[in-house]
């Protein structure tokens, strides 16, 4: 599976877990899925991607040229 393929999981979801918890726990877990649309919003915008360093460095796979978050 690609980073970007990966990433688009992740945030998917967070988005979908957040939702679910905000109905049953507490309407504060609405502040994830928040920081989850704001950092897609601004890595589509800068082309860096928290999510994807993050998964670089776990799985140990090197930056490609033109591969982004995945946004």
């Amino acid at each position: 599976m690609s980073i970007e393929r990966m990433i688009r999981a992740l945030a998917g979801t967070l988005v979908l877990t957040s939702l679910l918890l905000s109905v049953y726990v507490s309407k504060y877990w609405l502040w994830l899925a928040a920081f989850v649309g704001a950092n897609l919003l601004q890595s589509s915008l800068t082309r860096w991607c928290l999510a994807e360093s993050i998964l670089r460095k776990v799985l140990k796979r090197p930056a490609r040229e033109g591969e982004g978050c995945g946004v």
